[in-house]
């Protein structure tokens, strides 16, 4: 009999079967699996060895069981695994992570914050992609089109974008960087529910620097700030900003101070109150809205539109 650290994809075709009679046994009998287990199995499902069904129970099990911080760290592994890494001969990166759901309440402004640090002598970029589940909403992706942005470069191309002096910045999809993942898409479709893949596929990491790359993302339960910073630090991220912003962003609330958390160095993460009124950007409002927002909620390139189109302006 294999023992549990020989049961690769490699020298056990069984091994997902195995995982699947450990994790989706019901509340009370369900066990946990190692982080190489869960690496193993999310390679399988990442490659295209498992079968939709096995795949689909292998994510939806590992959720409703809530799933450990070594099988997170091991789902984190395999992505990070199939994902095409490229190193920017920067010092420092801003690795900029919205939800990769996107937006269904308001217009999001993160697509032009790359831009900004980028002017300010801070090489930056965003990633998501078009749309997947379970929000469907507007992606950042979307925006960039919509003002006329590049949105599909390879690592490479990206990478010396990032690293041009009159650039700096810019958008990278993970049909490019990560096509195993980007394949799921249909998958997460039919499954409905959100699974650790949406918690966890922000944190690849496409692009490094040479030195320091730094994450920013978001969250909305109080679960997430640890699992997040865990997951960075296991990453390799330097530093780690990750706030509670709108729909889970990493825009904060316009209106009432919001809770932080940041890392530096790989140390522990420490929470801080950030209040907008106190850096004079208080609104009445807690995000940017527009009547289509209201009149057209579904019509996701016109909300693109508007979306480029007040960027824009803000910029210039």
């Amino acid at each position: 009999m294999l023992k549990n650290q020989d049961r690769t994809p490699e020298k056990d075709p069984d091994l997902m079967a195995s995982i699947l009679r450990r994790i989706a046994t019901g509340p009370h009998l369900s066990k946990d699996i190692s982080r190489s287990e869960a690496r193993d199995g999310m390679l399988l499902v990442l490659e295209g060895k498992a079968d939709p069904v096995q795949a689909a129970i292998f994510l939806i099990a590992l959720r409703m069981k809530r799933e450990t911080d070594n099988e997170n760290l091991g789902i984190l592994d395999a992505i990070q695994e199939r994902t095409c890494t490229t190193k920017v001969p920067v010092s420092e990166l801003v690795d900029i992570a919205d939800p990769y759901n996107g937006y269904l309440r308001t217009l999001p402004a993160t697509p032009f914050i790359p831009a900004v640090l980028a002017a300010c002598g801070l090489p930056a970029f965003c990633h998501g992609v078009e749309s997947v589940a379970p929000k469907h909403g507007l992606t950042a992706r979307r925006i960039f089109r919509a003002a006329g942005v590049s949105t599909n470069l390879s690592p490479e191309q990206a990478g010396e974008r990032v690293s041009h002096q009159a650039i700096g910045w810019c958008y990278l999809d993970q049909a490019s960087f990560c096509p195993g993942l980007h394949g799921l898409a249909p998958l997460r479709d039919l499954m409905i529910k959100r699974t650790c893949i949406s918690t966890l596929e922000v944190l690849a990491a496409p692009l490094r620097a040479g030195q320091k790359t730094h994450l920013l993302t978001g969250f909305v339960h109080k679960a997430y700030p640890r699992i997040y910073a865990m997951a960075a630090r296991q990453a390799g991220f330097y530093s780690a900003l990750i706030l509670r912003g709108i729909e889970g962003g990493i825009v904060p609330s316009l209106k009432q101070p919001v809770t932080c958390f940041r890392y530096t160095n790989g140390g522990p993460e420490a929470a801080f109150q950030a209040d907008p009124s106190k850096i004079g950007i208080g609104r009445e409002n807690r995000a940017v809205t527009h009547t289509l927002l209201k009149t057209e909620p579904t019509n996701l390139d016109r909300l693109a539109t508007a979306a480029a189109e007040l960027g824009l302006q803000a910029l210039f």
